[in-house]
């Protein structure tokens, strides 16, 4: 498995892409914007014009888009993936999408002759530079086996979650986990800030305790420097409450916590603040910035 096509080089992507080459694949790639991977490109990459050109001919096929309309283009459209990919390629979404979608394209895949995993990724841009993201997968078990020298090449931490859409159930349990942890996050900074105490102090007494955590290391920093840039988008962390929220319902299940810092995290993406990263919640608690 050496020749790789590749949907969608964006913040997480471009550094995925960066680490496949590195681990001697053959990158095919497509963006809808040549300009902004010019760089991968001279670095190797080979660039399609069409996303069907990209899926021929490949031993996978990789698609790391925005959101599920995006997802279901890529696979469905005519002339796209599914209709272009050769027989017994392995066709790999890492996007966080529906789960009823990934199960989707498994079984339209599968009538194809294609071999279909839903594997989301967390860890954010700095995991994807580094190569060291936790993925989580979904399909038949045989398959994934048969991937992960590729996954590896981008994650250390990999997982075979169950069958096609536990991956994606599996992602959205983490979002649900990292609501409540940002949302604490930004809460408890706020608290130290109006009763006066040194933020920088405050997390490095707290990193190593039970108060710390991964969105502490991450953005902890970032949030008292009012630092909004984006590792990982605020309007891609709303789509993903939001189909978190919806399989919750789904269930029967009633999860507060999901639902307020949903609701908070919408009204900063109505005010134009999607394209923030997801530390800029505390936006939500600092209404002057």
């Amino acid at each position: 498995m050496k020749s790789i096509g590749w949907i969608g080089v964006g913040i997480m992507g471009k550094p995925m892409v960066r680490n496949l080459q590195k681990a001697g694949y053959t990158l095919h790639i497509y963006a809808r914007n040549r300009e902004k991977v010019a760089d991968v490109i001279q670095e190797g990459a080979i660039f399609h014009d069409t996303i069907g050109d990209c899926a021929q001919g490949r031993d996978a096929v990789i698609t790391m888009v925005g959101f599920p309309k995006d997802v279901e283009e890529v696979y469905f459209a005519p002339g796209n993936i599914l209709d272009r990919a050769d027989p017994g390629t392995y066709l790999i979404d890492m996007t966080t999408t529906s789960p009823a979608l990934a199960q989707r394209i498994f079984q339209q895949g599968r009538q194809r002759g294609l071999r279909v995993l839903d594997a989301p990724v967390t860890g954010g841009d700095i995991g994807a530079r580094a190569g060291t993201l936790s993925i989580l997968v979904g399909g038949e078990a045989a398959d994934y086996q048969a991937c992960r020298p590729l996954l590896a090449a981008m994650g250390t931490n990999l997982s075979h979650q169950g069958p096609a859409g536990c991956g994606q159930h599996a992602k959205l349990a983490n979002q649900i986990m990292i609501a409540g942890t940002l949302s604490g996050l930004c809460e408890g900074l706020r608290y130290a800030e109006a009763k006066g105490l040194d933020g920088r102090k405050l997390l490095g007494a707290l990193a190593t305790g039970a108060a710390g955590s991964k969105q502490m290391d991450a953005l902890g920093g970032k949030i008292l420097a009012g630092d909004h840039a984006p590792g990982f988008f605020l309007k891609h962390f709303v789509k993903d409450m939001t189909l978190a929220l919806g399989e919750s319902r789904d269930s029967g299940l009633s999860l507060e916590v999901l639902g307020q810092v949903l609701e908070n995290c919408r009204d900063l993406e109505e005010r134009g603040l999607g394209d923030l990263g997801t530390q800029a919640l505390m936006v939500h608690y600092r209404p002057e910035e």
